[in-house]
């Protein structure tokens, strides 16, 4: 009578099979770890990092920041590619960001990016990826190459996940990101930078 009692109270711990079942649900990945996202699997990251400024594409002056950004995604297509060399998945992301400049002269940054990226699950714990969006930037950086607070952001990059654990990774992404207002005041030179970015992320 016992024995049932604590059965039924821990049912997982009773039905092996129902608790790999459980643990399948709970899993990012279609099969083992680096073998393709289920779908609808969400991805939580927070980074930090710096770039430096370029003085290319009109602009004048080169702009070194450093910043923060937090990211939130979802998985939300099944495997791309089988047996090919870009097999993997899409993810949509969304980005909030920001920082301070310091050189040429201190100044502040905040600026939201939806993002798409394109993971690639060859198989194993790394998983490389490339990222590219458009968005939406506050900043007080002037400098000649920029007119006002609204600035118009666009980045590419890529990156690599480490996954230490079926959930969770150490991930490292550069990013090119070019500031600019598209004309509604001048001037409008623009600010060009390379990024690179550290940071912990969660799959779930």
């Amino acid at each position: 009578m016992v024995a049932g009692v604590l059965l039924g109270a821990f049912p997982l711990f009773a039905d092996e099979p129902a608790a790999r079942l459980s643990y399948e649900r709970l899993s990012p990945w279609k099969g083992e770890v680096g073998d393709g996202f289920r779908v609808g699997t969400m991805e939580a990251s927070a980074s930090v990092g710096a770039g430096l400024g370029m003085p290319i594409l009109f602009s004048e002056t080169a702009h070194d920041w450093a910043l923060t950004a937090l990211d939130l995604g979802w998985i939300f297509t099944d495997v791309q590619g089988e047996g090919k060399w870009y097999r993997g998945n899409w993810e949509l992301l969304g980005e909030l960001f920001g920082g301070g400049q310091f050189r040429p002269d201190a100044a502040y940054f905040i600026g939201v990016t939806p993002l798409v990226r394109y993971n690639f699950t060859p198989g194993g714990r790394w998983v490389p990826f490339i990222t590219m969006g458009a968005g939406a930037t506050a900043t007080d950086i002037r400098n000649g190459d920029l007119s006002t607070t609204f600035e118009f952001n666009l980045q590419a990059g890529g990156g690599l996940h480490w996954f230490i654990r079926d959930h969770w990774a150490l991930t490292a992404q550069y990013r090119f990101i070019h500031l600019s207002n598209a004309g509604l005041k001048f001037p409008n030179l623009g600010l060009n930078t390379s990024t690179l970015l550290l940071g912990v992320s969660c799959f779930f």
